[in-house]
């Protein structure tokens, strides 16, 4: 195991053979509930005032970034680079099981790629099956890989994310095979879950957002994993402040893709 993710307490046993396993076949994994109720609660609230803060401007690291589509999505509200806002998101990037399905996933050389908020809206949400690289891959060399952590709790009823699963050792994309990426996939898994779970999925897997069906947003956070030769969608050398890097450890830092 490299030295930083053991410095990050990552070590070969921190996923069991069965998770790993899973993993393998189906292309994502429960965690399970890494954060308290009491770290939810202040999540959301450092959320909220973020989205005071920033008002129409939330989310305009995004639009910096050539490596994302649709950075101004419509059915959702939107958050960006939360590595430089506020200690209580450095969790999302260095909690050694998620770290450690990371590395199953695209071996012991990556980085963050980035850091961001998305609340599915009342009504909306909704998105096509899509995969998190431009191009398809050979199965098992694998580019990208997410986690995706619930701030509330995850249903059928309020846009959960589907995921199709095995279809990331499959070399098709979906814009290549579906004639209706919007359309229920008949393998398509539905992410249902407690607030404070984590689920890990390697990025080449169909995935998307469903219909939020309730009166209320729908949050999670997404921390997003590259290779280390990769771009990332948020360069972090660009946005890192002082503060940031006075407050981690060299490990951390690493993490982020800055020497």
């Amino acid at each position: 195991m490299d030295n930083f993710l053991v410095e990050l307490n990552v070590q070969d046993n921190t996923l069991t053979r069965d998770e790993k396993s899973f993993l393998d076949e189906f292309g994502f994994l429960n965690l399970g509930q890494l954060l308290s109720e009491t770290q939810v609660t202040q999540i959301n609230g450092a959320i909220r005032k973020l989205q005071e803060v920033e008002g129409v401007n939330a989310g305009a690291e995004l639009l910096d970034s050539k490596y994302i589509k649709h950075p101004k999505e419509a059915g959702a509200d939107r958050l960006a680079d939360l590595v430089n806002k506020g200690e209580v998101f450095d969790i999302f990037y260095t909690h050694p099981r998620v770290l450690a399905g990371i590395t199953h996933v695209i071996g012991q050389s990556f980085k963050l790629s980035s850091l961001n908020y998305r609340a599915a809206k009342p009504g909306m949400g909704l998105q096509k099956l899509h995969v998190d690289w431009h191009d398809s891959v050979i199965p098992g060399e694998y580019k990208v890989c997410n986690s995706i952590w619930l701030l509330d709790d995850f249903s059928k009823e309020n846009g959960a994310t589907r995921i199709v699963p095995g279809s990331h050792l499959s070399s098709d994309l979906p814009q290549d095979i579906l004639t209706d990426q919007e359309a229920p996939h008949p393998q398509e898994v539905i992410i249902e879950a407690p607030a404070g779970s984590v689920f890990i999925f390697n990025s080449h897997a169909w995935h998307g957002g469903t219909t939020n069906h309730t009166t209320k947003d729908r949050r999670a956070i997404h921390s997003y994993f590259c290779e280390s030769n990769q771009p990332q969608q948020v360069d972090q050398s660009r946005y890192i402040k002082k503060e940031t890097l006075a407050r981690l450890s060299p490990a951390a830092v690493k993490m982020l893709g800055i020497e």
